[in-house]
């Protein structure tokens, strides 16, 4: 029927713009009701051992119903034990509908099982008291597929409404604001050293590689201190130039050098009362070094081309990706800075350590990449999220999100699928896991391109590079991923014969 189709055209652009697990039964109850012309409609979620009932969401012609009662308990039950759907009439004698415990008297009545994964998740329930209904076997036809269809989606939101509520549980344990995302025990640690160092004013330096989240836990830890009503400024000490660096620090002047035509507070002023954070704080020259010990030490300091010492009532949190205690040994860096700076200090873990945060984080970058783009993304499917957890990500958790958004903005699909992650991604086996005939061919076309080509160069990879049209580096790093040493290595060696 038109109306059928027009009401699943509904449900899927509801299904596509809901995440709200009650919002969206409400949808689903108000589209199936008025399809099939039934005055009430029930989705009667199970516990998760399978307690009757953790979640009741109920919807009639008058409205949204927090706690429907009055339904045929005796129809729900079968469903529930036959896990096989029920059409009945009162004419029918197909089931009793005395004993419904709300005084309705129900004239029809339609019940399909919610299934995930052959396992009963609850029930969809539909009844008329008008006399003149009836349901029919068609009907009950389509409440099925649809119910094959909600029974995912809504196990789905469930299950992403269970996470939110339990990181925000977790969070309220510890008391910390953050915007961290993951569940891990690294993010409890981290956690746990933001609420204990926060209400101190005390120096914090925060080690950690490239991409691991050093100023959000820094951020964390300005938001839960006394100084949260004050600015926080960040400044990063590799990427400005280091004549550059010092005025933004300092301040300067009016002509203290080429075109300084007025005076400029630096971010050590305009931080007074708050936090400053210096990102990359193993690049700054000995000579902002010095100064900078200075800050620490006196808490005073002196505007480029100034003569007037400025005082400042500041909270310093430093972080760095570098080795800092070689660095001291190489003479890069001072030894006294190091202590002055190294009197509370975090190490934020690379994302290969806390590899079950991954499926968080993709879906939290999922979501927000695809508002950005204004794409319809439901989030990471099971295959791609395979790739994600087997990488080792080396640009940690910034690489992580880039993977992401390349996949929202470039993939046409509902679900990030494995095509659309980076080549880096897609090439590296997940463990236990069987590709499908298309990667499995591509991965087999590309073992061959390459060993034809090492053959064609004599063993030659920068030849074999520039004969694939490829980098040198992606070409060892394709051999490495597809496990191609061996096979090269007795190639070489038949060739030599």
């Amino acid at each position: 029927m038109p109306a059928d189709r027009n009401a699943l055209l509904e449900i899927s652009a509801a299904i596509n713009s809901t995440r709200d697990l009650e919002t969206l039964e409400k949808h689903l109850l108000e589209i199936i009701s008025r399809t099939l012309y039934a005055d009430r409609g029930a989705i009667m979620l199970l516990g998760e051992r399978g307690e009757q009932f953790a979640s009741v969401c109920g919807w009639d012609s008058g409205g949204a119903l927090n706690r429907p009662a009055g339904y045929s308990r005796a129809i729900i039950d079968r469903v529930l034990r036959e896990k096989a759907p029920l059409l009945s009439n009162r004419d029918s004698a197909a089931m009793n509908f005395q004993n419904c415990g709300g005084g309705d008297r129900i004239t029809a009545a339609l019940c399909v099982p919610l299934v995930v994964f052959q396992r009963i998740r609850g029930v969809l329930y539909l009844d008329s008291t008008d006399p003149q209904a009836r349901f029919e076997p068609e009907q009950l036809e389509w409440l099925s597929a649809i119910g094959g269809i909600a029974a995912l989606v809504l196990e789905d939101a469930r299950r992403i409404e269970w996470l939110e509520s339990e990181n925000r549980r977790l969070r309220a344990e510890i008391a910390v604001d953050h915007e961290m995302v993951g569940g891990g025990p690294a993010i409890r640690e981290m956690e746990r050293f933001i609420a204990r160092a926060a209400p101190t004013d005390s120096t914090v330096l925060i080690r950690g590689e490239s991409g691991t989240g050093k100023e959000l836990v820094a951020r964390a830890i300005h938001r839960n201190s006394p100084r949260c009503d004050r600015a926080f400024v960040a400044i990063n000490c590799a990427a400005i130039t280091d004549t550059l660096l010092e005025s933004e620090l300092f301040g300067h002047e009016k002509g203290a050098f080429t075109g300084a035509v007025g005076q400029q507070k630096g971010k050590l002023e305009v931080a007074d009362g708050g936090t400053l954070f210096l990102d990359e704080v193993g690049e700054l020259a000995p000579s902002l070094q010095a100064k900078l010990l200075r800050v620490l030490q006196e808490r005073e300091f002196e505007r480029v081309g100034g003569t007037r010492p400025i005082h400042v009532d500041i909270r310093l949190i430093a972080a760095t990706n570098r080795d800092l205690k070689a660095a001291i040994q190489a003479g890069g860096f001072r030894q006294d800075l190091y202590y002055r700076l190294n009197v509370v200090s975090l190490t934020t873990p690379p994302l290969r350590q806390r590899r079950e945060d991954i499926p968080l984080l993709a879906s939290h970058f999922a979501r927000m990449h695809a508002r950005k783009a204004r794409r319809q993304v439901r989030g990471v499917s099971d295959a791609a999220l395979a790739y994600l957890m087997q990488y080792d990500w080396p640009g940690n958790i910034r690489e992580l999100e880039n993977a992401i958004e390349r996949a929202v903005v470039l993939g046409s699909a509902e679900w990030v699928l494995p095509e659309d992650l980076p080549e880096e991604l897609a090439e590296t086996e997940p463990a236990g896991a069987a590709g499908t005939y298309y990667h499995e061919t591509v991965k087999e076309s590309k073992k061959d391109l390459i060993l034809k080509a090492v053959q064609q160069t004599a063993g030659n990879y920068t030849e074999a590079a520039r004969l694939l049209g490829i980098h040198p580096n992606y070409l060892h790093r394709l051999i490495r991923n597809l496990n191609l040493k061996a096979a090269l290595s007795k190639s070489s060696v038949t060739s030599a014969r």
